[in-house]
This record gives structure tokens, sequence and C-alpha cells, in this order.
């Protein structure tokens, strides 16, 4: 998540739950103690989710939720995410604090003034 945001930092994207991020290939980034919750949350032994869900990100610097063949991620189910209120803080970010290349032609977050979504209690 070390990319940059591409979009004007003075403009606020709320996320419609739309799930095209979702459904983006690439990894889905475990910080420190989001596999845990994660687990928990489906109700998983941990070391069952570790073996079954995830695998090693692609920089091998951690864990990554693994995805299905057509590269969605593994966590949606019938176009809902399964574990969003637990989501890891990549999820999170997005499109906000990250994005990739060409984003603004699947994602269907709305455009808000930093001002107004402040307002609106969408973002701090």
């Amino acid at each position: 998540m070390t990319r940059e945001p591409d979009h004007d930092p003075n403009i606020w994207y709320q996320c419609d739950r739309c799930t095209a991020c979702c459904k983006w290939p690439g990894d889905v980034r475990l910080e420190d103690g989001e596999a845990e919750k994660i687990a928990e949350y489906l109700e998983m032994d941990f070391n069952e989710f570790i073996d079954q869900l995830t695998r090693l990100r692609s920089d091998r610097q951690g864990l990554s939720i693994i995805e299905k063949e057509n590269h969605e991620c593994s966590m949606l189910e019938n176009n809902q995410c399964k574990i969003h209120a637990v989501k890891p803080i990549q999820c999170q970010g997005f499109p906000n604090k990250w994005n990739f290349k060409g984003w603004r032609q699947v994602c269907h977050a709305k455009a808000y003034p930093l001002e107004k979504a402040r307002q609106l209690g969408f973002c701090e």
C-alpha cells in the first residue's frame, strides 16, 4: 500500500460497496492482528484460517487473503464481502489512501469535497 492515491487530495470518495476493488487481481494484505480478527469473525481456528484462506504475499513480506481463480477476493460472496465488519486496513483505505491505475473506470465511489465529506461523517 505504498502507492500514492491517484486523485485530488481535496476530494473524498465514499464507497458504495460496488465490490469492483474486490475483483481486481493482487494481494489483499493482512497487517498485524488482522488474520486473528478475521479468523475469529469467521468462527474458524486461527491455523485453519491461515492454511485455507491465506497465502504468502507476492513481496514475501506477510500474508494475503487468497484469490479465486477469476482473481476475485475469496471473501467476496454473492457480490458482498463476508468479512466487511472486520475487513483489512487495505480494503478500508480504497480508493482514498491507495488505488490502482484505471480504478475510476470500475469503482462506483461517490466523490465529495473533503470538507463536505467530513461534515457528513464519511471521514475524519
